[in-house]
Parts: C-alpha cells; structure tokens; sequence
C-alpha cells in the first residue's frame, strides 16, 4: 500500500483533494483550502482520510508493508 507523505495532493471521495498536513499510522489529515471551488462547497477546512481511501496524485509516497 502506498501512504501519503506530508505536502503530497490527494484525492478522495468522488473527486475532492486537498494538501496533506500529517500523516497517521491509519490515516492522514488534510487540508481541503487546497481546492479552487472550496468555498462553494461549503466544507470543513480540514478532514481525516484513511489511507485506503485516497489515491495520490501530486508528489511521492512512501511504501508501508
């Protein structure tokens, strides 16, 4: 399984993104600020995502066995 690393850009949930902040040993927070459409959908600013649940889409992850 590959696990988010800190600044990397995720995606999740049909579609949404965001900017990881830390990562968890299950899961990682992220900051949705990220997106351009942000304000109109009316979301937390930050959200936890567990690592089976994101594929990532900007930077390098790391392997976890």
């Amino acid at each position: 399984m590959l696990i988010a690393a800190v600044g990397n850009i995720i995606e999740f949930k049909d579609g949404l993104q965001g900017i990881v902040e830390k990562v968890n040993e299950n899961s990682v927070i992220v900051d949705l600020t990220y997106m351009e459409n942000f304000e109109e959908l009316e979301l937390e600013e930050k959200t936890v995502i567990n690592h089976k649940r994101y594929t990532i889409i900007h930077g390098e992850g790391q392997i976890k066995e």
